[in-house]
């Protein structure tokens, strides 16, 4: 089963257009939406999730249309979005279990069965009876991962995951959503390059409401191997260098700057090699540098 999305647009009402014609081929296992904040995301997620409708466009889960046949959808997806509230007086295990009848899982045998074992799989079996008033962060989200795996679902979407967890907390959760892709269409949307470089095997670049880069990870930092490269400079002259040079990003380091620039050739002495990573072939589609959509295609 894959998802197919195809000319996808969104306007809202005060004439924000968050989405422009997206089209994505999306098939089963770890697939990550990276783009900054406002980048549409959200908005992505909330239409293929059914909770709110495009002006124009067509998304297909298999053999179901997922803008016509919500309910169908519903069914069989799983949705943890980027916030959700849960009763702080209630326990795990019985929240757990209320939104499983609501899923339709009405036999009692079936779901004390299925709660126990989510609640195991989500590492959260010997907090089942504490109040989620006091789950950390990360707990909560892996309960949230629990609620949205309730009827087996083929389409799973979290959106921002990791976001405000601890470094403990985000590789347990990153571990769990590991495990999903491998019967689902799980869709990680974020913006932590790292969370896609780590779990996705396909990924896209949005940004404005556009998709920039459709691609395996691998394949999109080959492209720039070899054509990315670093030095340190004093702040104050990072104007001239980004003048001078096609300047990617910057970062601080022992109260001096390095730069990463893009460029075919090495730009000059003091400039050193860069161990192209995903976070390059970010910030060189983000700046509109290189590499290109059609030459990853080709890769």
């Amino acid at each position: 089963m894959q998802l197919v999305i195809e000319h996808l647009s969104k306007t809202y009402p005060n004439g924000t257009h968050a989405l422009k014609d997206v089209t994505l081929t999306i098939p089963q296992g770890m697939f990550g939406l990276l783009g900054p904040n406002g980048a549409g995301k959200s908005t992505l997620m909330r239409t293929l999730a059914t909770l709110q409708e495009p002006d124009t466009g067509s998304v297909r889960l298999g053999d179901i249309d997922v803008l016509r046949d919500k309910d169908a959808v519903r069914r069989t997806l799983g949705y943890l979005p980027q916030e959700f509230g849960v009763y702080p007086k209630v326990s795990a295990e019985e929240l757990l279990d209320h939104f499983a009848v609501l899923k339709g899982i009405i036999d009692r045998k079936q779901r004390r069965e299925l709660v126990q074992a989510l609640l195991q799989q989500t590492n959260l079996y010997d907090a089942r009876r504490k109040h989620l008033g006091g789950f950390s962060g990360g707990m909560r989200q892996r309960f949230g991962i629990a609620v949205a795996l309730l009827g087996n679902p083929k389409l799973i979407i979290v959106d921002e995951p990791t976001a405000g967890l601890d470094p403990a907390e985000r590789v347990r959760f990153l571990n769990l959503l590991s495990e999903l892709g491998e019967n689902s269409v799980v869709i990680l949307s974020t913006h932590i390059v790292e969370d896609v470089s780590e779990l996705c095997s396909r990924m896209a670049i949005i940004n404005q409401g556009e998709i920039l880069l459709e691609a395996e990870p691998l394949a999109a930092i080959e492209q720039v191997r070899g054509r990315v490269w670093k030095r340190l400079i004093d702040r104050e002259a990072l104007p001239v260098f980004e003048q001078e040079h096609r300047v990617i990003s910057t970062r601080l380091f022992a109260g001096r700057t390095v730069i990463h620039v893009a460029s075919d050739a090495q730009p000059g002495p003091e400039f050193e090699p860069v161990d192209a990573s995903l976070e390059d072939v970010y910030f060189t589609v983000m700046r509109g540098r290189l590499p290109t959509e059609e030459a990853v295609a080709t890769a």
